[in-house]
């Protein structure tokens, strides 16, 4: 893959809370993984939450053992989750908040006031081989503190970006784009590798693809949603195709 080629994650999640809604094993979050690879992805994500609403253990064993590509591992920086990580060693973990009362994450990981703490908690994943990817917000305090704590990868939090582009809220929306685009660029000027994720859509992912600094993007409530209508790679396969477009400059 060359320097300036876009990485897609697709996050899995969500096929789990569907499957979840009955208890059975229907449908199977690691089948949707392996069609999301043949389709394009170039990594799957999945978070294993602390209450298991949707990713469960068994699904983590599943995906360590099914997959050819990248399992991003999110999770919380408590110390089930180191565990769980050290034991299965994935290829990334992604630590970001996580309160049990959200439906979704709701922001970045207060990085800055707890950085003694991430810190240590973060050193023995490095250790075991994992690259360690810190979920935050455009804000430079909190990409310099990610970066202080041994952080390899920043992912850039576009929820704010993509909530005011749904709102119709369209200066907001192109004051978040402008502050992605800066954070984006102090982050990669640090040596971190920059990644970016939530919310986006067909709509709105062509702006942050065509950020050369960013390496990857992890999109996954939106393609599930649309995988109903389409079917899950034709889904993926088109967010491949705009990300791509983008990229090269040849988007509309």
């Amino acid at each position: 893959m060359s320097q300036n080629s876009l990485r897609l994650g697709v996050n899995i999640d969500h096929v789990a809370t569907v499957r979840n809604a009955r208890g059975g094993a229907y449908p199977d979050p690691i089948r949707a993984a392996k069609l999301a690879e043949e389709a394009g992805a170039d990594g799957i994500t999945a978070h294993l939450r602390e209450d298991r609403r949707h990713i469960t253990d068994a699904d983590i064993d599943g995906l360590m053992e099914a997959l050819s590509v990248p399992l991003n591992f999110e999770m919380a920086a408590t110390d089930e989750m180191q565990k769980i990580a050290l034991r299965h060693k994935p290829h990334a973990v992604c630590i970001v908040p996580e309160k049990r009362e959200e439906r979704t994450t709701e922001g970045g990981l207060e990085v800055a006031r707890e950085e003694n703490r991430l810190a240590h908690f973060i050193a023995p994943l490095r250790d075991a081989g994992c690259r360690v990817s810190i979920f935050i917000a455009a804000d430079q305090k909190q990409i310099e503190a990610a970066h202080r704590i041994g952080a390899e990868v920043i992912e850039l939090h576009t929820g704010a970006y993509c909530d005011h582009h749904a709102e119709g809220n369209f200066a907001a929306r192109d004051n978040e784009l402008a502050a992605l685009q800066d954070m984006a660029k102090f982050a990669h000027s640090l040596g971190l590798e920059v990644h970016a994720g939530h919310g986006l859509t067909y709509e709105t992912v062509a702006p942050v693809a065509a950020f050369p600094e960013v390496m990857e993007l992890n999109i996954g409530h939106f393609l599930i949603g649309e995988a109903i209508f389409r079917g899950l790679t034709p889904a993926v396969q088109e967010m491949r195709r705009l990300m791509d477009e983008a990229r090269s400059g040849d988007s509309t």
